[in-house]
């Protein structure tokens, strides 16, 4: 009967939001696009991200049909239609933000051209943006919906994993298993919503790496030769690479963005219903009334999170005026739904876990470690929802031009690029130190007080709310591409200081963003590797619930272990590494090409003569599948190859290793670049006094730190919470296989 109704609450509120987005989506497109060189110019970026995705996603299949067939051949059939319909939902959630993106643009421009008001662009940029918000967590939503229909009700996966029973369709074993290798893969419910995850996963990989790689190569090669060497302003129409820039916010910062926190969402939502599979079947939890409410309980809360979500969101709608403050109004929107899926959530937690009663005075603090009752695991998704809030207010102080930090950037930039860059290294450093201490407080006193399932509820807590976060995010991209329109489109000088307004205020709240993916990254790969141990390990009946730790504590002091986490340590570096470098090939070409173009079309500066975009798309799209392709192999091959040399241990080592370097990296990047951006912008707004502003040496010298912040933000930064949530799940999944079957176990026998 729970199983039921929270399917239904969860398919409710995924057709709500899916709903509204639709309702967002063509209000936005009825709108004006303006006047005939706005369409033109809309219509070609339009064009030049829809050649981009669809180039990307041909490569993207073939990728995803290779592990469908791996999956079915050495997991289950059933996990690998769960991949699939995570592949499917992930990829379409990032199709449909691109093109929503691409069509708002314009008409923010449009908006703030024909009246002048912040508040009302404010309005149409936010619409767009929700598309993309309200599309990622109702297309998670249906496909989980689909997932728990179609394998936990449908062939009884959540009976067997509770015990009740047998799972249909285990007639259908996999060929390893008909070969007589009887592989020990763990119960057949977490390896199905495991893959779905891997499936988000995947997918999110590409489309950030990817769209991060596009992105930038363009950003760099049009800052570095139009703003350094010509001096152009932004987004001048004489610049070659200003039309494959503003492709590049549509399939890096949409797209990428919507498919990444996707992954983030489910893989924190399906955290908290693996571990608590992987606890009852190692005995650890005895009730299967209890587990059944473990397995739904983030169901539940995401289901009430995107329905608070939508509300939120419609909050910002129906208040006929708005001040022209952006900033206020969007953390309103935010505020509201935060604040309603709290209220939820205790509602959902009542629910579930208050009719549980046991034999033997056993309590739901002594079987799960909620030492408040049934209230327990809301505390900590409050938790968790607190952390993720003063996270992002720290990325706001960091990074924001209205704090210090980012201001001492750009004074520091009178003085040559030098030091803008060196002033900018040491902000983001130590902007690292804070954000961890919440993380590993939020971490600590949510197991404190929920136990190990406590760490699962406080990372869906910090995204239960994603709705209402991604599309504050998805909003300034979209206003950043308005306010490159309405400078090539030759609009009044305070049509873009709208724009820029909106755009500056976006750099501060995808910051806020890249905090919470990282924080709910750290916190469900904690959850993933607990599961991960005891896939392999088996575990004493007696011990109890705060015994586990003991029980499948991996040891890092261990030679195999240590070594493990020295080799994961040093993965992000390398993956970071290769992604810089890759931004760096395609950016060169670029260049190269703006350079031949200024020199050779006859009038170009002068603005006689129009530039060959069509190039310049071409060399990011190209540049972006190729670079692409070998680090996204590195982050799905590693944890495999190392797990059948090495062994399980071995992995479990490199997952500690990966997780803790690629926390210190993703905070270390996001708030770096968005401090050199905000700091570039804060020049331009003339803080620093007379001679300071555009076109001064102040000013190439922000624009040098912004552009080496480029990479470091969109595309290195986005990437690492999706590195270590796809080698979680994958070492997962595999983990019984690289106890199992590994070369170190073979040779040391």
């Amino acid at each position: 009967m729970q199983l039921n109704l929270v399917l239904g609450l969860v398919i409710i509120a995924a057709l709500a939001g899916l709903s509204y987005a639709a309702i967002n989506f063509f209000s936005v497109k009825k709108l004006d696009e303006g006047t005939d060189r706005m369409k033109t110019i809309a219509g070609e970026i339009r064009l030049g991200a829809n050649t981009f995705i669809n180039y990307e996603y041909r490569v993207v299949a073939v990728v995803a049909s290779v592990i469908v067939v791996i999956l079915a051949l050495l997991i289950s059939w059933s996990s690998a239609v769960a991949f699939l319909i995570g592949a499917v939902m992930s990829a379409s959630a990032g199709y449909i933000g691109m093109k929503i993106a691409t069509y708002a643009n314009v008409r923010v421009t449009n908006k703030a051209r024909t009246t002048k008001s912040l508040s009302e662009t404010l309005k149409v940029a936010f619409k767009g943006g929700s598309v993309m918000g309200l599309c990622v967590s109702g297309c998670a939503l249906l496909g989980i919906f689909l997932v728990f229909l179609i394998f936990g009700l449908g062939f009884r996966q959540i009976d067997a994993a509770c015990g009740e029973g047998e799972a249909l369709g285990n007639s259908l074993k996999s060929i390893v298993d008909m070969a007589g290798l009887n592989l020990n893969l763990g119960n057949k419910f977490s390896m199905t919503i495991s893959s779905y995850a891997l499936g988000c996963s995947i997918i999110a990989l590409f489309n950030r790496m990817g769209g991060g790689i596009y992105t930038k190569a363009a950003d760099m090669g049009a800052d570095l030769v139009g703003k350094t060497e010509a001096h152009l302003p932004e987004d001048d129409p004489r610049n070659p690479a200003t039309i494959a820039d503003n492709v590049g916010d549509n399939v890096g910062d949409v797209a990428g963005l919507g498919s990444d926190l996707l992954e983030s969402y489910v893989g924190a939502m399906l955290s908290g219903s693996i571990m608590a599979i992987e606890l009852f079947t190692q005995e650890l939890i005895h009730s299967a009334p209890l587990l059944r409410a473990l397995i739904l309980f983030p169901l539940a809360l995401s289901g009430v999170g995107l329905i608070g979500c939508v509300l939120g969101i419609l909050s910002l709608f129906v208040r006929k005026k708005l001040s022209n403050n952006p900033h206020k109004e969007l953390n309103a929107a935010t505020w509201i739904s935060a604040a309603l899926t709290m209220v939820g959530g205790f509602a959902v937690a009542y629910w579930l876990f208050s009719g549980i009663s046991f034999d033997g005075g056993v309590t739901l603090k002594s079987e799960i470690g909620f030492r408040f009752g049934w209230v327990s695991p809301m505390i900590g998704a409050a938790i968790g929802i607190v952390a993720g809030i003063v996270i992002g207010k720290l990325a706001e102080y960091y990074t924001s031009a209205d704090y210090k930090p980012t201001q001492e950037i750009a004074a520091a930039s009178m003085e040559g690029p030098a030091l803008t860059v060196t002033q900018g290294l040491a902000v983001g450093m130590i902007s690292c130190m804070y954000p961890c201490i919440v993380l590993g407080l939020s971490i600590f006193f949510s197991f404190l007080i929920a136990g190990p399932y406590g760490v699962a509820a406080a990372a869906i807590g910090m995204l239960s709310f994603v709705a209402a976060t991604v599309s504050v995010d998805t909003y300034g991209p979209i206003s950043d591409n308005a306010g490159g329109i309405a400078e090539m489109s030759y609009l009044e000088e305070d049509v873009r200081d709208i724009t820029d307004t909106l755009d500056s205020v976006g750099n501060t709240t995808a910051a806020i963003g890249k905090g919470f993916a990282i924080g709910s990254a750290a916190m469900a790969v904690l959850c993933m590797m607990t599961s991960y141990m005891f896939s392999f390990n088996e575990v004493d009946p007696s011990f109890g619930i705060g015994q586990m730790f003991d029980a499948v504590s991996l040891n890092v002091i261990n030679p195999l272990g240590l070594t493990g986490a020295i080799f994961g340590a040093a993965l992000p570096f390398l993956f970071s590494g290769l992604l810089i470098k890759a931004v760096a090939k395609a950016a060169e070409r670029m260049v190269v090409e703006v350079r031949r173009q200024f020199k050779e079309i006859p009038g170009l500066l002068e603005g006689t003569a129009l530039p060959d975009t069509k190039t310049c798309i071409g060399i990011s799209t190209q540049g972006a599948i190729k670079e692409m392709k070998f680090p996204a192999v590195l982050a799905i091959a590693f944890p495999i190859v190392c797990g059948f040399l090495f062994g399980a241990e071995f992995v479990g080592g490199i997952l500690v290793g990966s997780t803790l370097s690629s926390i210190m990296l993703a905070i270390f990047t996001g708030n770096a670049g968005g401090a050199w951006d905000n700091g570039k912008k804060y020049i331009e707004t003339g803080a620093l006094g007379d001679g300071n502003s555009k076109g001064s040496p102040t000013h190439d010298a922000g624009v040098v730190g912004d552009t080496v912040g480029d990479p470091l933000k969109d595309t290195v930064g986005p990437c690492l919470d999706i590195l270590i949530k796809i080698m979680s799940t994958l070492s997962l999944v595999m983990g019984a296989a690289f106890a199992q079957f590994n070369l170190y176990g073979m040779i040391s026998k």
